[in-house]
């Protein structure tokens, strides 16, 4: 019902573009080799992308996106960043919530998505985390998905889909060389903003992805 009422009552669009997951897999790949003494060596790539997310969305930028529209003409602007984090369990879809994920380290992200996933699996999530979250990610990668279109999460204005990683092909110095490629799906009420923000907002996502150990240096 949730959902059926999303697709009828928002004008939604969605925006698809591919960033150069090269950065992103190198860092995993060292912190699954040498990350264990820090606690760091069990850091998904999941992770990476939400901790990415909840640092572009924190930018006044974009506060369109960062927000719940309410009784379809009133916007919520939140100043934290909740993170809804779409869970698949028998039960069916669940999404609990990161608060304030914008103000998390890499760490504590991965720890709190971890143990809320769990969670949602074992049934003994706590209602009031299911609640709350200004935007919603949706990754579908693990399962070999290359584009789809997430359906917005009511009162929350975007969702953000994740893809899998795929090998692409590029010009470089006159040749031809590949290269990882992993996709995001932007959905948006566009009541609640237009088309230009919403892709200036995947640039960005697109820009801090691929060069995300600068992204973690900043903080």
């Amino acid at each position: 019902k949730a959902m059926t009422a999303s697709l009828s009552s928002m004008a939604q669009l969605t925006h698809n573009l591919s960033f150069d997951a090269t950065d992103i897999q190198a860092l995993r790949q060292m912190l699954k080799e040498k990350g264990e003494p820090m606690g760091l060596n069990k850091v998904t790539l999941n992770d990476i992308v939400l901790y990415a997310v909840a640092r572009t969305l924190k930018d006044p930028a974009f506060k369109a996106l960062n927000a719940n529209l309410l009784d379809g003409s009133r916007m919520k602007y939140f100043r934290g960043v909740h993170l809804g984090m779409a869970v698949d369990t028998e039960r069916g879809l669940m999404v609990p919530t990161i608060f304030d994920a914008d103000r998390m380290s890499l760490q504590e992200i991965s720890a709190a998505a971890k143990k809320l996933a769990a969670e949602c699996q074992a049934g003994t999530i706590n209602p009031d985390l299911m609640r709350g979250a200004s935007f919603t990610v949706s990754n579908l990668g693990a399962l070999g998905i290359e584009s789809f279109t997430p359906v917005i999460n009511p009162p929350q204005t975007g969702i953000l889909g994740v893809n899998t990683i795929v090998t692409r092909v590029r010009e470089a110095n006159g040749q031809l060389v590949g290269y990882p490629a992993m996709g995001l799906s932007l959905t948006y009420d566009h009541r609640a903003l237009d088309g230009s923000p919403a892709s200036r907002f995947l640039k960005a996502l697109k820009e801090n992805l691929e060069n995300f150990t600068m992204l973690l240096a900043k903080g």
